[in-house]
């Protein structure tokens, strides 16, 4: 707002003593009992501060725009619109407030926010344009949308009747000049959230290839809007002899911060995971790496080593829920694994537990997100999941679909990772051939 201060500062000076900027009903308080109100400039300062705390209530711009078209003709009455400008391009009218007939050609608006400009250092700014009537009285006005060296478009106000007063023309300049601070800084919020969107999408990278003796589907969904990815994850790493380590894990926290801890602690794992360690070997080794560092979030996890030539599935278990086993009949059960304490607390104390899977069953993985619901008790949630029966036969993507149909997952308060897979028997390699991962 210095901008218009130093202009309205040298308007003052080149004005006579008891200028019309003191006549009765020019200003703010013009008007049915405004001469009490221009007498009273506590009131007139407190109904100022009141209209200017009305915009830039958000980091959006739209609704920035649509806050100062309605504080504008509630100040001065008439209608207001902005035009917005986003380099050289110029847009129609915008969050019109009042009778859009009485505005002035788009055209001249348009021309106005184009010829709009940054005034030279120590060079008082033109704050506002004002428009001849078109054969009929009235008066319109212009004020540059201007923050910093950018001009973010144009406030456009017009009314029928008398000529536009000075006072006026100050408190519409004083109005753009605070929604152009606005929508600034709404850009830079936009521009932040698009680098940190960019940022998290590289962060879920694609899981590794199984082996082709299992089926798997994955699917993850964030928690709200404003968030592409948390620290929630699935993994899957080759091994020996066509075994598949599958992997979920949960960060603690939401948003961008977890999404960095998620990456460090995938890194880790497939390092880990290439020497072929058993399951809570595996856990034991991240455990180490992530308690050595002092900014690192702790993760719940859980591991799953799948050999479907034996039909066995290892588990081991970081404070993780246990997964889901589901029959070729159709019902599900959970599968008891042991639980430690989650990676990064430096206490150890990982075990494994092995049960048999056969070709056609699903065992499912999933991060807390997916059964947990506020206020209720985690066993009743799980419940609700091993509760689920499905179609035998139906490919795990209809069987990940169905789950996350059925639990109501778009309404969940945590992100959600989940992974299904299902071993089944392949057809021996032709001759001379190597099978993948040997």
């Amino acid at each position: 707002m210095l901008g218009v201060a130093r202009w309205i500062q040298s308007r003052r000076r080149t004005l006579p003593a008891g200028g019309d900027r003191h006549r009765k009903g020019d200003g703010p308080g013009a008007g049915p009992g405004g001469a009490e109100r221009a007498e009273d400039p506590g009131a007139r300062l407190g109904a100022l501060r009141e209209a200017l705390s009305g915009i830039g209530t958000t980091l959006e711009a739209d609704t920035t725009c649509t806050e100062l078209t309605r504080v504008a003709v509630r100040l001065a009455g008439g209608a207001a619109a902005v035009l917005r400008r986003t380099g050289d391009a110029v847009s129609g009218y915008d969050a019109i407030t009042g009778e859009a007939a009485s505005l002035p050609d788009v055209r001249w608006a348009a021309a106005a926010a184009r010829e709009a400009g940054v005034p030279a250092v120590d060079t008082p700014p033109d704050p506002w344009l004002e428009h001849p009537a078109a054969g009929h009285p009235g008066a319109a006005l212009s004020a540059p949308l201007t923050s910093g060296d950018t001009v973010y478009g144009v406030l456009v106000w017009a009314r029928a009747g008398g000529p536009l007063r000075r006072a006026e023309a100050e408190l519409l300049a004083l109005l753009a000049e605070r929604a152009a601070s606005h929508l600034r800084h709404a850009r830079e919020y936009e521009q932040v959230s698009r680098t940190a969107g960019d940022l998290q999408r590289a962060l879920l990278a694609e899981p590794g290839r199984p082996h082709p003796n299992l089926d798997v589907a994955i699917r993850y969904l964030p928690a709200g809007r404003s968030t592409l990815v948390g620290g929630d994850w699935c993994e899957t790493v080759r091994l020996h002899f066509g075994r598949t380590l599958l992997v979920v894990g949960d960060v603690m926290g939401h948003g961008l911060e977890s999404a960095v801890d998620m990456s460090a602690y995938r890194s880790s794992l497939r390092y880990i995971a290439s020497a072929d360690l058993p399951p809570h070997r595996v856990l034991r080794q991240m455990d180490d790496i992530a308690s050595g560092e002092a900014d690192r979030r702790p993760a719940t996890c859980l591991l799953a080593r799948v050999d479907p030539g034996r039909g066995q599935v290892t588990l081991a278990s970081a404070g993780h829920l246990p997964p889901v086993l589901i029959g070729r009949d159709g019902a599900a059960g959970l599968l008891p694994v042991p639980v430690g304490p989650p990676l990064g607390t430096g206490l150890g104390g990982y075990e494994s537990a092995t049960h048999r899977v056969a070709p056609g069953e699903t065992l499912v993985l999933f991060t807390d997100g997916l059964v947990e619901r506020r206020g209720e008790d985690i066993d009743h949630s799980l419940a609700r999941l091993a509760a689920l029966r499905f179609t035998a036969g139906d490919a795990v993507d209809a069987v990940l679909d169905r789950i996350l149909g059925r639990l109501d997952v778009r309404h969940a308060e945590d992100d959600v990772a989940i992974l299904a897979a299902r071993p089944h028997i392949r057809q021996g390699p032709a001759p001379g051939a190597v099978e993948p991962g040997k």
